[in-house]
């Protein structure tokens, strides 16, 4: 059986996948500067002798053609950029970068989709149709590199019908696999503000306009958004995670800066949170005598999971790894920019589980202490493969 095959070749290049994931942590590079990382993709493609065209800067569309009749054309992402934070973890793959690591599990994706094309060359005589392998740069900033993908045509020309993507997790047990249909991830907007007043001695406050009480009440008040103005059965969250008000004891600051995160999965009330919101910051900062700056940056679409294709795609998971090993996680408030493709054309976005707590390995995503159960790159490239294969008709 085909899948039976696949996963013994998974199992056969399962060590090839761990030193081509560890060489990529080890060499882990920010987003859209990508450029080793690139350089490593297209000659571990070269070596396989699978063609592959430049994209998007750093990124790499590739294909795998089968060899039996199909016009049938699918799309595989993975993602390869790192994150600005300082590894913690002692081991020998750690992280040469100070200050660049991959915390995201972006090295894993992208070595496990290197083992995808590998495994689907070696079976492109058992199988029809295309598989087009996109190498994205640039996940982890705005405007997010699958929108720079999709501008410069890596959904056109070979048209592919559907993308496939999969993200490690650490909240599910390696061996299992996380899928659900419909709405998943998060729509993202960034939130920039400044509240101004008029600063001066902190034991004369009459005689100021003090902008940290101001910030204070706008704070309290946009949770309002969510507690009283978001309908309760849809998801939304309003996060502030910096605020910087440079005054000291006893002096009030002229000014006080904020930024923070809106995520939602629905466009209409987003747009119209963002009108509220700017406009419940600006009429409390007036009321109270001063002013304020409430800018946003509109970021990723929410990620949805086409209905029918991942009804598919469950089925070729429970067949490959059974179906007490898949699991339906709850709608996942991370944002993701493989949600630009899921608003172009059909997509299926899963979660492949690398916890394991006998060893340790439990530290969140974007955390210093990251790190993933390798026994997941034997089931990750294998399911991958076989996803593909089955969702070409073979």
């Amino acid at each position: 059986m085909l899948k039976e095959e696949i996963k013994q070749l998974a199992k056969d290049l399962h060590a090839q996948a761990i030193r081509n994931r560890r060489h990529l942590h080890a060499h882990p590079e920010l987003s859209f500067q990508e450029y080793e990382t690139s350089a490593f993709v297209k000659t571990k493609l070269d070596e396989i002798g699978i063609p592959w065209q430049a994209i998007a800067g750093t990124g790499i569309t590739a294909i795998v053609k089968g060899d039996l009749p199909s016009d049938k054309i699918i799309a595989l992402r993975a993602d390869m950029d790192a994150l600005p934070i300082t590894e913690t973890n002692q081991v020998d793959y750690a992280s040469q970068r100070n200050g660049v690591m991959h915390a995201c599990g972006h090295d894993a994706h992208t070595s496990s989709l290197l083992n995808v094309a590998a495994i689907l060359h070696s079976l492109k005589n058992k199988f029809g149709g295309t598989v087009k392998l996109l190498f994205q740069p640039g996940e982890e900033i705005l405007p997010g590199g699958a929108s720079l993908m999709i501008k410069e045509g890596a959904l056109e020309n070979i048209k592919p019908s559907a993308v496939i993507g999969q993200h490690v997790s650490p909240m599910i047990p390696v061996g299992k696999i996380g899928i659900r249909k419909g709405k998943f991830m998060a729509s993202m907007d960034e939130i920039r503000v400044k509240v101004k007043g008029r600063g001066g001695h902190g034991a004369q406050p009459h005689q100021n306009i003090d902008p940290v009480i101001i910030t204070a009440h706008i704070l309290t008040a946009l949770q309002q958004i969510v507690s009283r103005m978001a309908k309760p059965t849809l998801p939304t969250v309003l996060s502030f995670g910096k605020v910087i008000a440079n005054g000291a004891i006893n002096v009030i600051p002229d000014e006080v800066y904020l930024e923070g995160t809106f995520r939602t999965v629905e466009e209409s009330w987003r747009d119209e949170a963002h009108v509220r919101m700017k406009k419940m910051a600006e009429n409390i900062a007036e009321s109270m005598g001063g002013s304020c700056e409430f800018n946003i940056v509109r970021g990723y679409p929410f990620l949805i999971n086409n209905e029918r294709l991942t009804e598919n795609i469950i089925g070729h998971v429970e067949a490959f790894v059974g179906k007490e090993n898949v699991i339906e996680p709850d709608v996942w408030m991370a944002a993701e920019d493989f949600a630009m493709y899921s608003q172009t054309i059909d997509a299926c976005f899963y979660l492949l589980g690398i916890r394991n707590e006998e060893r340790g390995i439990v530290s969140s995503l974007h955390t210093p202490g990251f790190d993933i159960d390798e026994q997941a790159l034997d089931l990750g490239p294998g399911l991958m493969a076989y996803i593909a294969v089955k969702q070409l008709g073979n």
